[in-house]
């Protein structure tokens, strides 16, 4: 594969900024990835715009292969001008570069490589980094039914394929009080906020409950331990209390991020959530939101993983390592859908989400050709 042409369709999918929130800014990059796909299919895109997010989906006669990939990112508008698009002593640098337009770059290269993409279906969605609201149908419908998805979100640390994820849980926890005078009738009033840090430090040990709760009964695993995922963790992060400065908190709340290895371990969690109860007299609480992807479970990657490595010998590449990852992906969705998934099939840098995101470019031509020749494998 031509390297050169690699990196610039890589510049044009960087320099073409797609913050996830900015609708028309994830449009245009939209028409630009589609064209790079017409370039590398012979066929333009079917365009799926869902609540005003622009989706890209090509189908090739009935899929066996489903290829998942996103071209929104986490960077507002305008962050090319602090952090602009560079390739300097092989490294590539800039918005999205990692996470995950090198991908992109990669999977329409390795599709060009191919005699026909029959049996194929590319899934290009435009809010993975919203957590795929509007996406999250399409990805699921897609992967019912097909033999393998692949995903081409970035590798693990060195260049390591993710295959396991944990799956995610995010709630608010809303605490309702009673508003009162702080000076002259504080006894009047329900403090929200004292409840809410009651509620803070109860919601603290609920991940130990569940991480410890089958070991306790004697099982030979935890709810909370999968292995290379590690445990269950439940972090209390955004909070906000009250209104002013001399009024008893009428209401409070806290946003809680729930990562979990096990489907077993997620449905735990959001029972002990939703059984939390007040500690002051004329509180109550409200708990919104819940589980948002399943787990990539290791089973569900395991036979791909295995298949990957054979591939890898047969094309000289190294010997392949796997990863158990604390990040969620679409391709937590499609394996949660009963189809296997192997993750981290995308670029070899780091840095996702920071201003040291890059990509070694001299590792795409090769990660292509793993895509490729896997695609070759199970489709047969």
């Amino acid at each position: 594969m031509d390297l050169d042409t690699m990196l610039a369709d890589l510049a044009e999918l960087v320099t073409c900024e797609s913050f996830s929130a900015d609708h028309e800014a994830v449009a245009r990059s939209a028409a630009l990835v589609g064209e790079l796909g017409r370039r590398a299919l012979g066929e333009p895109p079917e365009t799926v715009v869902i609540d005003g997010v622009t989706h890209l989906r090509w189908s090739f006669g009935t899929p066996k292969v489903l290829l998942v990939g996103h071209h929104d990112t986490v960077w507002p508008i305008g962050s090319l001008s602090a952090n602009p698009w560079s390739v300097v002593d092989g490294v590539a640098r800039g918005p999205g570069v990692f996470d995950m337009k090198a991908g992109l770059v990669q999977m329409f290269h390795a599709l060009a490589t191919l005699p026909s993409p029959d049996g194929v279906c590319v899934l290009v969605t435009g809010d993975e980094e919203l957590g795929s609201p509007t996406s999250r149908p399409l990805i699921e419908e897609a992967a019912r039914g097909c033999a393998a998805a692949f995903v081409l979100e970035a590798s693990a640390d060195g260049g390591a394929l993710k295959i396991a994820r944990k799956g995610t849980s995010n709630y608010e926890l809303v605490v309702h009080g009673r508003g009162a005078h702080a000076g002259l009738d504080p006894g009047k009033g329900a403090n929200a906020g004292v409840e809410l840090a009651h509620q803070i430090l109860a919601i603290t040990t609920l991940a130990d409950h569940v991480n410890g709760a089958s070991r306790a009964q004697g099982s030979g695993r935890e709810d909370g331990d999968a292995g290379i995922l590690g445990p269950v963790t439940i972090t209390p992060t955004l909070s906000s209390a009250g209104t002013t400065v001399n009024t008893v908190p009428a209401r409070a709340r806290v946003a809680v991020d729930v990562r979990v290895p096990t489907l077993a371990a997620q449905h735990r969690v959001d029972e002990l959530l939703r059984a939390l109860s007040p500690r002051i007299a004329g509180t109550r609480l409200e708990v919104l939101g819940g589980p948002n992807r399943p787990p990539l479970e290791p089973d569900s990657s395991a036979a791909l993983f295995a298949l990957a490595q054979r591939v890898a010998a047969g094309l000289g590449l190294p010997p392949l390592a796997g990863a158990g990852v604390g990040g969620a992906s679409d391709g937590n969705f499609t394996a949660g859908a009963g189809c296997p998934t192997l993750d981290g099939l995308g670029a070899v840098g780091g840095g996702a989400h920071a201003e040291g995101e890059h990509v070694i470019v001299a590792e795409m031509p090769g990660r292509a050709a793993l895509l490729a020749g896997l695609i070759e494998a199970v489709r047969g």
